[in-house]
């Protein structure tokens, strides 16, 4: 519990300065969702309250066993990540921000950056951004600073998240989104091509694989028709998947984004994450954020710069590729442990096993009566859509009584999906887990 030292008057203070209220601060937060303050006496001692805080804390319900997807994952992570990360001079380090300063966290960079290249088969990385929804935020920005369109063609199986980002975090920027259809949970090729056609203006279309609904697709032809219309192909990726699936390098993807949190991260109840962003050599420098890059110093020994970082701190201003101030340094030193200590061989083993465990839990699953794929021929990784006979969201909130977190309920999204559960395995989950849920999912029903 942080110790926050600001005195009634201080508070008084700030809130004249900027005209407002206490309650004024809360004003846009919907009634419904705004916590109550938890029941606590007053004049109690330190000891007291962290005591009921406490008490309070273990009314939420622990230990579930649970199979959420959704673009956040639960993944083992190895004993010896947080151990290393945790050394002082990594755990302290931050950020660098002169080309010459802090040489080990400039070659974690540096090796992050190298990291993802060999798994998105691309040519060229940055440092790390935010998040998977913003990187692609970035992406897009990106393309339309080197076609000069500002139209955007967005697939429907691309995260309903990422989606509002994007129409969030561009509202007032004049660029123009056009969502395209699904065909049974993959992008519609023949509805892209249209959306293609319709203007010679399409900055980029933007894609997701394996999407939300955890459908696998090979963009090669997606990718083709954008290039044919003057266009570049934005892939969001999940990354463990790259440990199994073609590339988006060899399926001729431009820029390459994802969610770094599968790579070593906990899901902290939503971060702090990393997102990931690569791309080809000739766009390098229209790539937000920075570039680490390895030279020689004046002995001719092996050195580490920042060789490319075209931030508004710097005398670009109003000329920079975005503002970006930072990347998530201790977040992408942690991915970087985490690939390093998994090596080439461990990352398929992770891949394979979550799609072998991913595969006999669908097969399990579908032995219940009434439950059936929602998309049945389409190929999965390690997520997929199930049809139950009953409203998933209800089944969902029973099996939490069970102690199991069931999938994700797509209705909350899509609200024609009222049945669909979509439910994501990882190499965590264990045959007895996996045979455990699909007795109480039966049960439930």
């Amino acid at each position: 519990m942080p110790f926050i030292s600001n005195t009634d008057q201080q508070r008084r203070e700030m809130l004249a300065e900027i005209g407002m209220e206490a309650g004024e601060l809360f004003a846009d937060i919907p009634a419904e969702l705004l916590s109550h303050p938890p029941d606590i006496p007053e004049g109690l001692g330190e000891q007291e309250v962290l005591g009921r805080m406490r008490e309070l804390s273990e009314q939420n319900r622990t230990g579930l066993t649970g199979f959420l997807g959704g673009g956040l994952y639960d993944h083992y992570i190895p004993a010896a990540v947080d151990e290393i990360i945790g050394r002082s001079e990594f755990y302290t380090s931050y950020t660098p921000y002169q080309p010459e300063l802090s040489q080990g966290t400039l070659q974690a960079i540096y090796e992050f950056q190298s990291m993802i290249c060999r798994l998105t088969d691309m040519e060229v990385a940055n440092a790390s951004l935010y998040d998977g929804g913003t990187a692609l935020y970035e992406a897009v920005m990106m393309a339309v600073r080197i076609t000069g369109h500002q139209r955007v063609i967005v697939d429907e199986t691309v995260s309903p998240i990422y989606r509002t980002i994007l129409q969030s975090y561009t509202r007032n920027l004049g660029i123009e989104f056009v969502e395209t259809k699904s065909d049974n949970g993959l992008p519609d090729g023949e509805h892209i091509r249209e959306q293609l056609q319709a203007s010679a203006k399409t900055a980029a279309v933007v894609v997701q694989n394996p999407n939300f609904f955890g459908c696998v697709n090979d963009l090669t032809g997606l990718a083709d028709l954008a290039h044919e219309h003057g266009s570049l192909l934005i892939a969001s990726v999940y990354p463990i998947s790259l440990g199994l699936l073609k590339t988006p390098g060899q399926m001729g993807a431009d820029i390459v984004t994802g969610e770094g949190q599968s790579l070593g991260l906990p899901l902290s109840f939503g971060g702090p994450y990393l997102g990931f962003m690569a791309t080809r050599k000739k766009y390098m420098r229209k790539t937000p954020g920075r570039i680490a890059g390895q030279t020689l110093d004046k002995n001719g020994q092996p050195s580490f710069v920042l060789t490319l970082q075209a931030r508004e701190q710097h005398i670009r201003r109003e000329k920079a590729m975005s503002n970006i101030c930072t990347n998530q340094g201790l977040c992408a030193l942690t991915a970087t442990v985490y690939m390093s200590l998994l090596g080439k061989a461990g990352f398929g083993q992770v891949a394979q096993l979550c799609a072998d465990k991913a595969w006999y839990a669908q097969r399990r699953l579908l032995e219940i009566p009434g439950v059936k794929l929602t998309f049945p021929t389409r190929w999965y990784f390690n997520e997929f859509v199930l049809d139950l006979p009953n409203h998933a969201d209800r089944v969902v909130r029973r099996l939490l009584q069970e102690s199991v977190a069931a999938g994700f309920p797509l209705v909350r999204y899509y609200p024609k999906m009222e049945n669909a559960l979509m439910v994501a395995i990882t190499e965590k989950r264990t045959k007895k887990e996996i045979d455990m849920f699909a007795h109480v999912l039966e049960a439930s029903l």
